[in-house]
């Protein structure tokens, strides 16, 4: 089983090549350039490596979100379509969980965030592997005052490096940050993900984003629609 992974869901884009369960090929860039002029070029590059065409792959896996609602799209649509020329399944794996799964084997509460502006951040928390929080979008003050009393917490993610003082100064000694190798999502790890619910893969028509919250113009078009009700 050879699986191709993609990740366009925050700051960095990575894609990854899983074979047999294992890692062959990971690229990973956080350069500021926009996801869409460098995916596929990308993916060209990691089936050249890999000295195979597309057709070969058994299946492409994609973070559908949460995580940049323009990111999420446009690896939601490249997923699709590749899908849908290739005729290949497609697993879609939830963001947060893949950056939880950089984390290792941490012994306390797994914490994986994303920034998601207007002082929210995407989050999750696991445990042993098991999730103990469900996926939200909310102040991050809210989110610390729902973790676990005294356990020892792990941040990690894009989220948890925007607010690294925050976090430090609300949780204290509590309060561990990931390597700055491991702090950002990575496509390897949702290339594992999908190696090992294959069975969850869908076709290229099922395949959809997974979003926690409105985009911001959807946001402000009923802010602004409540407002004139309002006079």
């Amino acid at each position: 089983m050879t699986i191709l992974a993609m990740d366009t869901t925050g700051p960095s884009l990575s894609v990854a090549i899983a074979r047999e369960g294992k890692i062959v090929y990971e690229c990973f860039q956080s350069t500021g350039r926009t996801h869409s002029e460098r995916l596929l070029p990308m993916i060209d590059a990691a089936l050249q490596a890999e000295g195979m065409e597309a057709a070969q792959l058994d299946a492409l896996a994609v973070t559908v979100g949460p995580g940049s609602f323009t990111g999420v799209r446009i690896g939601a649509e490249t997923a699709k379509a590749l899908c849908h020329a290739l005729e290949k399944p497609c697993v879609p794996v939830n963001a947060l969980e893949a950056i939880a799964r950089g984390a290792g084997a941490f012994p306390g509460v797994v914490c994986p965030l994303q920034d998601a502006r207007a002082g929210q951040v995407y989050c999750a928390a696991y445990r042993g592997g098991e999730r103990i929080l469900p996926d939200g979008a909310m102040k991050l003050g809210e989110f610390l005052a729902s973790l676990p009393e005294e356990a020892e917490c792990l941040f990690i993610g894009d989220g948890a490096e925007a607010n690294r003082e925050k976090i430090a100064q609300a949780m204290g000694r509590r309060a561990v940050f990931a390597q700055a190798s491991e702090m950002n999502l990575r496509a390897a790890n949702a290339a594992l993900l999908a190696s090992e619910r294959i069975e969850t893969a869908v076709s290229w028509r099922e395949l959809l984003p997974y979003y926690l919250r409105k985009p911001q113009a959807e946001r402000e078009r009923e802010a602004r629609e409540a407002a004139s009700h309002a006079e």
